[in-house]
This record gives structure tokens, C-alpha cells and sequence, in this order.
């Protein structure tokens, strides 16, 4: 039986182990990377159908990254907001080069 996560806290060592293939969470980061260079230039230039392109840009990557690399089902399924905070907190913890001290420490509390 899967833990019920109540807390992102709590959350976020979880959703880390479910990305420990380099590729998956490179897809992430790129992924998110673009949602957001996406996002600023349809607000910069007022071109507001590109907002419609911002679940596409971030599931996309992300669910290459799973279910070709990672082998396993996204997160977001069961925990959708969870999910979502946790994947820019990760892009931050790789942009800052924390991302293997956060894995590392996500492994022991999780235990894979």
C-alpha cells in the first residue's frame, strides 16, 4: 500500500526518488526551463494562446522523461499539487547544485 503524503515536506523525498534517472529529471528541468521562458515571453508580448501551450511544454517532458526513462508512473497522477511544487522546487535544487545532496538525503529517508 502506497504512504499518504499530507505535507509537501513530506512529499518532496518521495517525489525526488521517483526521478533517480539523470535523463528523467533532465527532461524535467528542461521541461520547466521552457514552461518558463514560454511564459514570460507570452506575457512580455501579449501573445496569450502560448499560455495554452504551458501543460503541453511541462506534462510533455516530464512524462517522456517517466515513461521512457524512469519507468514508472508521474506523480502528479496521484498527487497533482504536490507534484507540481515539488517539480520547481527541484529545478531549483538543480539550477543551485543542491540536487545531489537532495537525492542523497531523499534515498535515506525514503530508503531506495
Amino acid at each position: 500500500m502506497e504512504k499518504k503524503y499530507k505535507t509537501l515536506k513530506e512529499f518532496y523525498p518521495y517525489y525526488l526518488t521517483e526521478h533517480l534517472d539523470p535523463i528523467c529529471g533532465g527532461l524535467h528541468f528542461v521541461g520547466t526551463a521552457t514552461l518558463l521562458a514560454v511564459l514570460v515571453y507570452a506575457i512580455v508580448s501579449q501573445t496569450w494562446w502560448m499560455l495554452g501551450l504551458l501543460p503541453v511544454i511541462g506534462y510533455g517532458f516530464a512524462w517522456v522523461g517517466h515513461f521512457v526513462f524512469e519507468k514508472n508512473r508521474p506523480a502528479t497522477f496521484t498527487y497533482p499539487g504536490f507534484s507540481l511544487a515539488s517539480d520547481f522546487i527541484m529545478f531549483y535544487h538543480i539550477l543551485t547544485f543542491q540536487i545531489s545532496k537532495k537525492l542523497e538525503n531523499a534515498r535515506q529517508i525514503i530508503g531506495k
